[in-house]
Formats: C-alpha cells, sequence, structure tokens
C-alpha cells in the first residue's frame, strides 16, 4: 500500500508490467494522495492492480480515477473502473451508461457500477444455496426476500469489500480465471469516501484480533461450541458456492479456524508497499 503525491500512471516497482507515460507534469497537480497495490499469486499469472484515490467530494477525484483508467487501458492492460457513487460524471466523460455490470466502454476500458441495494441479492442467493444443502435455518433463510432490505449503515463498506474481492481477490487465490468477466490487469475504485477506502484496505489486519476473540467465544462457550462448526460450514459454503469447492469439509472446527487465521494472514501480506 502507498500513498503519493503523484497520479497512479506509473505502477510502483511491485508492479511486474512496467510502463510509463509521458505527460506534462505542469498540467496535473492532484491535490489528494493515491493508493495503489497489488495483489501476489503463487502461479504465474501477473497480480491485479489496484489503484483508488482520496480526497473530499469536488476535488476532482473521480475525474482521475476516470483519466487514470483511460491510460492504463490505452498501455494494453485490461482495466475496470469501479464507482461507488450516483455521480454520473464518469458517464459523461466515457460516454457510457455505467450499470452494475461491468459494461465495455472502449478497447481493454470496463466499467461498473456498485450499488448496495443490488449487491445485498448475490450473497443473500449463495447463503439460501448453501442452506439448501445443509438445511441449518430449516427452510427459514428461504423466505427472506432480498429486495425488501434496506441498507443499514456500514453495509456499503462491507458489500464493496466483497465485490472488489471478486474483482482482485484479496483473500485467495485469484479464482476469476474461471469468469472472464470479472479477470482485469488492472482496479480503478472510485471509492465513497476516504476513511471508508482506509479502512477498507486494512480490514484484512484489522480483523485478524476480531478473529481470535470470535474463536474464543466458539470454543470456551456451550453456545459457541454448539452452533460454531454449523455456522462457520454455512458461511464457508456461501463465499465459495459456484468458485471452488470447499476446504473445509471433514475438518474439526480448530483446523477451521486456524485456516481462517492463515486466509487472513496471506491476504495482509499479499498488499505490497510501493511508491509511485
Amino acid at each position: 500500500m502507498a500513498f503519493c503525491n503523484l497520479p497512479t500512471l506509473v505502477p510502483s516497482s511491485s508492479f511486474p508490467l512496467q510502463f510509463q507515460f509521458n505527460f506534462n507534469r505542469n498540467l496535473i497537480r492532484p491535490r489528494f494522495p493515491t493508493i495503489t497495490m497489488a495483489t501476489k499469486t503463487d502461479d504465474n499469472d501477473n497480480p491485479t492492480k489496484f489503484v483508488t484515490f482520496l480526497g473530499k467530494g469536488g476535488s476532482g477525484k473521480t475525474f482521475s480515477a476516470v483519466f487514470a483508467a483511460q491510460h492504463y487501458a490505452s498501455a494494453g492492460f485490461k482495466t475496470c473502473l469501479v464507482i461507488h457513487s450516483q455521480d454520473p460524471t464518469a458517464d459523461y466523460i466515457l460516454n457510457s451508461k455505467i450499470g452494475t455490470t461491468p459494461v465495455t466502454c472502449n478497447d481493454n476500458l470496463s466499467a461498473v457500477r456498485l450499488e448496495t441495494t443490488k449487491m445485498i441479492l448475490e450473497p443473500l442467493s449463495k447463503m439460501k444455496q448453501a442452506d439448501a444443502r445443509l438445511n441449518l435455518t430449516q427452510g427459514v433463510l428461504e423466505g427472506v426476500v432480498g429486495e425488501e432490505l434496506g441498507v443499514l449503515p456500514g453495509m456499503d463498506t462491507i458489500f464493496s469489500a466483497l465485490e472488489l474481492e471478486k474483482l482482485v481477490g484479496f483473500l485467495r487465490k485469484k479464482t476469476t480465471k474461471s469468469n472472464p468477466k470479472y479477470n482485469f490487469d488492472v482496479i480503478v475504485y472510485d471509492g465513497l469516501s476516504t476513511e471508508e477506502t482506509i479502512r477498507l484496505i486494512g480490514a484484512t489486519g484489522k480483523s485478524r484480533l476480531y478473529l481470535k476473540y470470535l474463536r474464543l467465544l466458539a470454543e470456551k462457550t456451550d453456545f459457541g461450541r454448539l452452533a460454531g462448526p454449523s455456522l462457520l460450514r454455512l458461511a464457508d459454503e456461501s463465499l465459495n458456492a459456484g468458485t471452488i469447492s470447499s476446504g473445509y469439509n471433514g475438518q474439526l472446527s480448530g483446523e477451521i479456524w486456524d485456516k481462517l487465521e492463515q486466509t487472513l494472514e496471506v491476504s495482509h501480506s499479499h498488499f505490497l508497499i510501493g511508491i509511485s
């Protein structure tokens, strides 16, 4: 993760695909820092570059995100601009109607708009599918109507993190190869606010402490010992539905917690530091 005062048009040294744009720096004077990072993979695939801009509303953050996405695309990288607001600025600049599914704007450039009310539906559907196999709620979850659910405080960040996970692969090895629609070299994210974006990026590291206390509750209390394994299996089945097979089937609760801890640790270490 890197904070810098230049636009993210020149990737950091941690990004294996090196390129440089020639432009007049006097014409571009951003008034806010940027954050760049890359997730490492254990195979020969190139990591997905994640770029975001920080700043208050009206500071040109969205314009800079669109500008950076266009330049990454013009350099030959398959780029996706992810917008988490209803601001139509990007639609006007790209001359495209940006919706909740990736829209191709031009060669190598796609754009998608995150809407929390729509993002709630997919995880709920996966939980219903998992519950149908495990029969944990005995049909109660099947009766939940996603369209009736409202957006609570904090949901914007949580569901945007789930969507970015599909695009970048923070928590696991890149599984988007099986779905070309979500296979990109660069993700440029125009988030809601600076504070939420920073918390989102540091979530995997901070979540390890919460996981530690949740494990204590699950192992030291009667309720935890009774319900913990079933809830863990439901969560795992929901997260992995339609992507990769579960790695927790047949494992003891302690092994499941160890694997969750390892997943967060690996995710935290996968954020490479670089300064543009």
